[in-house]
């Protein structure tokens, strides 16, 4: 099913006339209106799990976790709102006596306008139409049009209604939330001149076409992008001696978890020469079970993508997983770093589904030689022992990652204020993160208002306000008592 450019054009009209309801809104409204539909998803967790189980094979017991993340951080964000920090409220006040003399300057930040989604294939609740996206775009003021994913069109349509119903019954404007499906409406969206911004996450290819389209606009508007990522892990000499067995078990529970669908997948692994890590990842990956995959896209391009690496000569296939009788087998794949140092192109490229590659390293120099061409990630790993010289390694991976991990391994992403989901180039299209409190950041346009009087500043700015919300004044951070 497709969306007409007739529906598109009045989604759109409904998605103008809530922004500046949105902008305007309270905090305790806009927290309302949030936690409105994570009490509705919740309530509908047994329905919507069942739907998401038919269309993506997951099974119900990630699923009905994933509802509560989902609903978690629409009530994280409400939070956010509340605590009002993500506002930047800034007061330089006024100083005839300064050179130039300065006039009073009061600058906050402010929803966007109407926001594109796009939803995700491997998180359809998360990562889709009332995932982390909408939910900092609802936060940071926006309404939302989200474009399903065809992974999951039952699941998209049911969410989308119980949200809508939610919404409205809490007494958002209408307009605050549309769904949308196709491949040609979702590029009529990125390109309409009302969507002010747009979050997606998705392959390399489809993220990448969306990107140019939304920087070849007439008026081009941020597209924040999750586009792929391999996840370098490095282990140490000492790590290997210390914990190999350990290692071995987590690394092979990681990368096939969810049958290796996880965007935070450790998909490379530098391990060093003749410490028997091969041997006991082989071990531990033997009695382990891939599974379906999501798409039939998905589960054609697997096969593929382990083909392509391995016809590089320095690729042989170390040991498989279990087999699965509807699903992908785990696989796993060595190489040396001197040859990922070359061809880096060709032997660092994420494979979706239930595969690591092993690289041997002889020493430090020659493995720094190869992360050096590794691309940017979401995440990297660094498995090390006290007293160990790691500082230039772990240079190297702060450069490639958005979130440096020392213990044990990527996927799973908490979602919290301190959290960093994105990285360079290609893990991302931008340095912000799309998980935890501060992705409200990439849905805000800061604006600033010199000598305004009181009643005519937006709420936050105005002294009564400024009283019990942190803010800035003339440097000085002030943060008001509770």
């Amino acid at each position: 099913m497709t969306t007409s450019p007739e529906e598109l054009a009045r989604l759109t009209d409904a998605a103008a006339a809530a922004a500046p309801i949105w902008r305007t809104s309270s905090a305790d409204d806009r927290a309302r209106w949030l936690t409105a539909v994570a009490d509705a998803l919740d309530a509908h967790a047994d329905e919507l799990v069942a739907i998401a189980d038919r269309e993506t094979r997951l099974g119900a017991v990630r699923l009905r976790g994933e509802v509560g993340r989902t609903t978690g951080q629409l009530r994280l964000f409400a939070s956010v709102v509340r605590e009002g920090s993500y506002l930047e409220l800034t007061v330089d006040d006024a100083d005839a006596a300064a050179t130039p003399p300065r006039p009073e300057l009061r600058r906050l930040l402010v929803g966007v306008g109407p926001v594109a989604v796009f939803s995700a294939s491997n998180f359809p609740f998360a990562f889709s139409v009332c995932g982390g996206d909408t939910a900092s775009a609802w936060a940071a003021g926006n309404p939302v049009i989200v474009k399903a994913h065809s992974g999951h069109p039952e699941l998209s349509e049911r969410t989308a209604a119980i949200a809508i119903d939610a919404l409205t019954a809490a007494g958002a404007p209408a307009g605050s939330l549309a769904l949308i499906e196709g491949r040609e409406a979702g590029n009529a969206l990125v390109q309409h001149p009302v969507i002010q911004a747009a979050g997606f996450t998705g392959s390399l290819s489809g993220g990448r076409a969306l990107f140019d389209l939304a920087s070849g606009r007439p008026d081009p508007i941020p597209f924040y992008g999750e586009l792929g990522s391999v996840n370098p892990v490095v282990v140490t000499t000492g790590a290997a001696a210390a914990r190999g067995a350990a290692l071995a078990t987590g690394l092979v529970g990681s990368f096939t978890l969810g049958a290796g669908q996880f965007c935070t997948k450790p998909g490379v692994v530098f391990i060093p020469r003749d410490a028997g890590i091969e041997q006991l990842v082989a071990d531990a990956v033997a009695g382990a079970a891939g599974g379906p995959l999501l798409t039939e896209r998905i589960t054609t391009a697997f096969p593929d993508g382990i083909r392509e690496l391995e016809a590089d000569p320095s690729v042989e296939v170390l040991a498989y997983g279990a087999e699965t009788p509807d699903g992908a087998r785990p696989v796993v794949l060595t190489t040396d770093a001197a040859a990922v140092a070359e061809r880096a192109e060709t032997l660092i490229a994420e494979v979706f589904g239930p595969v690591t590659l092993l690289v041997r390293y002889s020493d430090q120099a020659e493995l720094l030689r190869a992360l050096r061409a590794v691309p940017g990630s979401l995440t990297a790993t660094l498995h090390s022992e006290a007293g160990e010289d790691v500082a230039e390694v772990l240079e190297l991976l702060q450069l490639r990652a958005g979130r440096v991990l020392f213990a044990g391994w990527p996927t799973g992403v908490a979602v919290t204020w301190s959290q960093q989901h994105g990285g360079p180039w290609p893990a991302t299209t931008s340095l912000h993160t799309s998980v935890g409190a501060t992705a409200i950041r990439r849905f805000l346009r800061p604006v600033a208002f010199q000598d305004a009087p009181d009643a005519l500043l937006p709420e936050a700015l105005r002294d009564a306000s400024l009283a019990r919300l942190p803010h800035r004044r003339n440097g000085v951070l002030q943060v008001p008592s509770a």
